[in-house]
């Protein structure tokens, strides 16, 4: 634990922790079945915590060798603007750095202001909208 009363633990949430964070930090909801099965197949994840209480998560996702993508970077409201995101960010910057052979990719979707800490990290635009799919909200 820091000075400040944050703490890092280095394992991905629980489902319905990682939910409600999600939902807090004002981000798309998925399901707790993808949850559920996503989770524990993370290449990294890390927590924030307060008082027992996970206020701050990211994680990396990948094939563990060409890609790498970072994912589910979310601070709790309450807990923003406390340099928790940068904590998180460093944290897996380390783990990529760490583990990572050369040539890797490292990928991130930013959105709103989000894309200023990511730079802070060396993440620049790819200068592509690129594209997504979510199959099971399309309707004929």
């Amino acid at each position: 634990m820091t000075d400040d009363g944050y703490a890092l633990v280095h394992e991905p949430p629980e489902v319905e922790v990682y939910l409600r964070l999600r939902r807090e930090a004002g981000m798309n909801e998925r399901s707790a079945p993808g949850a559920g099965r996503g989770l524990p197949n993370s290449l990294f994840a890390v927590q924030v915590t307060y008082q027992g209480e996970t206020v701050g998560m990211g994680r990396v996702v990948g094939d563990d060798g060409c890609f790498y993508q970072v994912v589910d970077i979310a601070v709790k409201p309450a807990h923003q603007g406390q340099g928790l995101g940068k904590r998180i960010m460093g944290e897996i910057r380390d783990y990529i750095l760490r583990t990572a052979p050369p040539n890797a990719f490292v990928s991130l979707m930013a959105d709103g202001e989000a894309h200023r800490l990511y730079a802070q990290f060396g993440f620049r635009p790819t200068h592509s909208l690129g594209m997504g799919w979510y199959p099971n909200l399309i309707s004929d």
